[in-house]
């Protein structure tokens, strides 16, 4: 019995004492509790007022009493009613590269923003203002396949010509016009890889797209006098890009696995169904490593590439993404990735630009450079994307851009006063 009359005594000297200190304590309000954050509401109103158009325009034209009046409005429709605010447009000029800032006009709804404010600056521009970003021209001819007798493979969804098309607006203003030449049929193929160019242009030191795919067109005369070994045409195509300093680009897949020809090739089909083209396999690329090295011909039917799965830009890569404003997927999946043993076996001894990461002893994307053992020139180069289907014309044009690295000119054209400082200061009704 006394023991339940000690708890009953203890619980009711702590249940008082709870209710004096409840009593007398003094609780933090809900403003110090979770308080506002000014600096944030500032900006994120100068960034919602810009957005709709007026504060540009307003910061100009500080003469104007009716505009001042309507972004007066404006702004305190935007802040909650307990806000009191002070809104400063400045001028900037300045001399030997230092700014200086001259108030030039506010608004404010109050003589006071109390003891605890905070603020946010935003620059605006005025529209007088032109950026512009003019690249450099790469001084090198582009040929472009747009092949109207010859199919493609591994482009599923895409036909030759509308890949072709992709890259002329792509390239459009990084070469000049007459640099940019569209191989309209294999015949005009055909003569320059004679060494004949079709125009004005300059056929040594070129790029020469592929947008066949896994195809490689072929010309009349070279279907004729190779029909017992195709794969000898492709070595006959490296011989050009070694001898003309060509840089041939693969867009995707397994390179020069098929050579095509809707005419010649007519009733050739590549064993999937698809007529005037056939199937070179691995033979195709070997030759065409033999030819860039200048080898003696000899058939090799065997397989080289990998099928290293998910694989990923390069740091370079994804820095030149946001500089030349092309955005292919980071990560690509590439199924026919090349060794890098053909470094050493071709004389491709140098890799000038890598696209994806090197994986398992491969390179999925890369340009390999050739240079002759003892030399120091370039002598024909091979940037191939061994990813699979379907191909990504950016990334192609990436590893164009990222291995010439033509420099984009930004320049401004302005008049004076073209940009402006607007402050945003912020206050709590009644203090903090």
């Amino acid at each position: 019995m006394m023991r339940t009359v000690e708890v009953l005594i203890a619980i009711m000297i702590m249940t008082g004492a709870f209710l004096t200190a409840s009593f007398f304590a003094v609780l933090p309000s809900p403003r110090q509790v979770s308080p506002l954050n000014l600096s944030r509401l500032s900006l994120t109103t100068l960034e919602t007022l810009d957005a709709e158009g007026g504060l540009s325009t307003v910061a100009f034209d500080t003469t104007n009493d009716t505009a001042w009046n309507q972004l007066q409005v404006a702004l305190s429709a935007c802040l909650p009613s307990n806000i009191v605010y002070n809104l400063t447009a400045y001028d900037i000029s300045g001399t030997n590269g230092q700014p200086l800032y001259s108030a030039s006009r506010s608004i404010s709804n109050a003589q006071s923003l109390g003891v605890g404010s905070n603020a946010a600056s935003y620059m605006v521009a005025s529209s007088n203002v032109t950026f512009t970003v003019t690249p450099q021209k790469i001084a090198a001819t582009l040929y472009i396949l747009n092949c109207s007798d010859s199919n493609g493979w591994w482009i599923t969804g895409y036909t030759v010509q509308s890949i072709a098309q992709q890259f002329l607006q792509m390239f459009s203003s990084y070469f000049n016009s007459s640099s940019i030449v569209m191989v309209q049929n294999t015949t005009q193929l055909g003569q320059l890889m004679s060494g004949q160019p079709l125009g004005n242009e300059t056929l040594q030191n070129a790029i020469v797209i592929n947008t066949c795919g896994e195809a490689v067109p072929i010309p009349q005369t070279y279907a004729i006098n190779y029909s017992s070994e195709y794969d000898e045409y492709c070595y006959q195509l490296g011989r050009c890009v070694n001898e003309y300093n060509w840089t041939w680009v693969s867009i995707v897949g397994y390179p020069f696995y098929y050579v095509t020809n809707t005419v010649q090739l007519a009733s050739i089909q590549n064993t999937w169904g698809i007529y005037g083209m056939y199937c070179d396999a691995a033979a195709g690329l070997n030759a065409f490593l033999e030819g860039i090295d200048n080898q003696p011909y000899n058939y090799n039917g065997n397989w080289l590439t990998s099928d290293v799965g998910v694989v990923s830009l390069t740091t370079t890569a994804l820095s030149n993404c946001s500089y030349y404003g092309i955005f292919p997927s980071p990560t690509q999946t590439a199924t026919r990735a090349l060794p890098a043993s053909i470094m050493t076996q071709y004389n491709l001894t140098r890799v000038a630009t890598t696209v994806l990461n090197p994986t398992g002893g491969t390179l999925p994307g890369a340009v390999f450079n050739h240079i002759f053992t003892g030399a120091t020139n370039v002598t024909g180069s091979l940037f191939a994307l061994g990813v699979t289907r379907v191909p990504d014309t950016r990334l192609a044009a990436l590893g164009i851009l990222s291995d010439y690295n033509p420099v984009m000119y930004k320049s401004q054209y302005t008049a004076a006063g073209t940009s402006a400082l607007i402050v945003l200061q912020l206050g709590l009704a009644g203090g903090s």
